[in-house]
């Protein structure tokens, strides 16, 4: 094998891996999208019922009025 066939399939090489990076980072960067959202959707889910959870806790004579008086 000569030298300049050994850089070609060097350089082929490269450029492969180059793809192969670019499309992982690519995965990730989607990857930690989904993640952000679903960890905001469930500290929205946790403060529901935490809500819930004090409002189980009041008794019926501790229950607010209802806004209509």
């Amino acid at each position: 094998m000569t030298d300049a066939e050994r850089i070609d399939a060097l350089e082929m090489r490269l450029m492969h891996q180059d793809e192969i990076i670019e499309d992982l980072n690519k995965t990730v960067i989607a990857q930690w999208k989904q993640i952000d959202l679903l960890t905001q959707r469930v500290a929205r889910l946790g403060d529901r019922l935490e809500a819930a959870k004090e409002g189980a806790e009041l008794g019926p004579h501790q229950e607010p009025p209802p806004p209509h008086y």
